[in-house]
């Protein structure tokens, strides 16, 4: 029988990707492990490989073709034996959800209520696509909702650790959401503005990246209130600790930013309380720092993640950010690299920018913002002096960090930047 090969989904919050490149054509012999295709998601470009062995028989889906969702079939696999009259009458429609497992008696017991549960008090709202893809839930109730119209971040779950299942999609549609739904919270999208009479333009198709990239900053400057706080670092005690470092051994070359990157990640391990991100009912507080720096690639960017900074020294931070940044830059993370971190880091002082905002990447509760390094007039005991100074501001989710919680974080900071030698401890 015919083997389906369908859209991959290469990450938890995929649900469409670009097929960018086929690496096979109809009649090609294919083995278990032969590369496919490439695909382009919002952050990388990854290889499909092939799990099964057969004659590709048909190509369902052009390379070039944008929005593919996730399980539809984009080519089929002929079996040793088959020819193209195997495919006469087959079905490429994407397969249906599959039904939701029986959940384990003690989740069950554990999650269902001793009453009966109540109807949802309120209607929920329409659905907007962008707004469940972090709500926990069952395939099927997924689907579910999809289907009906519904919004799963309206919806409670009864399902282990609140997940929304079947019965939770059924019970708010016996609630009567068809009958007077709300509205969304969301603002309209408001319709592009007409070019200027007479201007000259062209117009650039929105990659995958940017569109996800807009998506995700858009919601964060409208729901997340963001506060900034700035501070200057002096610079030349750490240039110098840099410059002596690096003339030891040929083995490694340490950047401002590796220092940057160990001391945003020391003074989120002293000042723990904002090391943490916001999950509506609770705030959740990590026991390790993972710290997703930006860095820019055609067409975007990407914030591949420093897992457990704070236990890595200069070299070896060093070392992963060059290889990390490398492979973002050819498109060749994988998705454990560039997913979750739990605070970021933005440094545009190597462009010369003096101060700037970040903004925060949801869930995150913050993000650090490097300005440059640059000469400036400072006044040492009541002496003007001329010192490297470089301007740093942290942005902070207020559901989360208050302002004397990033003060003190940026005060832990300061100090191991202009001591750097604390660093090495």
């Amino acid at each position: 029988m015919p083997i389906k090969i369908t859209m991959p989904q290469l990450s938890p919050t995929m649900t469409d990707g670009t097929l960018a490149r086929w690496l096979v054509k109809e009649g090609d012999a294919v083995l278990s492990g032969d590369i496919l295709a490439e695909i382009e998601t919002d952050k990388a470009t990854m290889e499909v490989e092939s799990i099964d062995e057969g004659t590709v028989g048909k190509i369902l889906i052009a390379e070039g073709t944008d929005n593919v969702p996730v399980n539809e079939v984009i080519a089929v696999l002929l079996e040793e034996g088959e020819d193209s009259a195997a495919l006469d009458g087959l079905s490429t429609a994407a397969p249906a959800p599959a039904a939701e497992a029986p959940e384990p008696a003690e989740a069950v017991a554990e999650a269902t209520p001793a009453e009966p549960a109540a109807a949802p008090s309120a209607v929920p709202a329409v659905a907007e696509p962008d707004d469940d893809s972090r709500v926990k839930a069952s395939p099927l109730a997924r689907s579910m909702a999809r289907q009906a119209g519904l919004s799963l971040s309206a919806l409670s779950g009864s399902g282990p650790h609140g997940r929304i299942v079947k019965r939770d999609v059924e019970a708010a549609l016996e609630g009567g959401v068809a009958a007077a739904p709300v509205a969304a919270s969301r603002p309209a999208a408001v319709p592009p503005a007409p070019p200027p009479a007479g201007a000259a333009y062209e117009e650039i198709k929105v990659s995958n990246m940017r569109r996800v990239i807009a998506e995700r900053l858009q919601e964060a400057k409208q729901t997340i209130p963001h506060f900034y706080l700035t501070v200057d670092c002096e610079l030349d005690r750490l240039l110098a600790l840099r410059k002596d470092l690096n003339g030891r051994s040929d083995a490694y070359k340490i950047s401002v930013n590796d220092f940057v990157i160990r001391a945003l990640a020391l003074g989120l391990k002293q000042v723990t309380e904002a090391n943490a991100q916001w999950a509506g009912d609770v705030v959740r507080r990590f026991t390790s720092v993972d710290i997703a720096v930006a860095v820019a690639i055609d067409g975007g960017l990407v914030t591949p993640v420093v897992r457990s900074a704070e236990t890595k020294g200069l070299a070896t931070i060093s070392e992963e950010m060059k290889d990390l940044a490398a492979r973002a830059r050819e498109g060749k993370l994988i998705p454990e690299e560039y997913q979750g971190g739990g605070f970021s880091l933005s440094n545009l002082g190597m462009y010369g920018i003096k101060q700037f905002d970040g903004v925060i990447n949801p869930p995150q509760a913050g993000i650090l913002a490097i300005g440059a390094g640059e000469q400036r007039a400072v006044v040492k005991d009541g002496a003007l002096d001329i010192a490297t100074v470089m301007s740093c501001t942290v942005s902070c989710d207020h559901r989360v960090i208050d302002g004397a919680i990033g003060a003190n974080l940026l005060t832990a900071f300061k100090g191991y930047i202009e001591d750097p030698l604390t660093m090495l401890l």
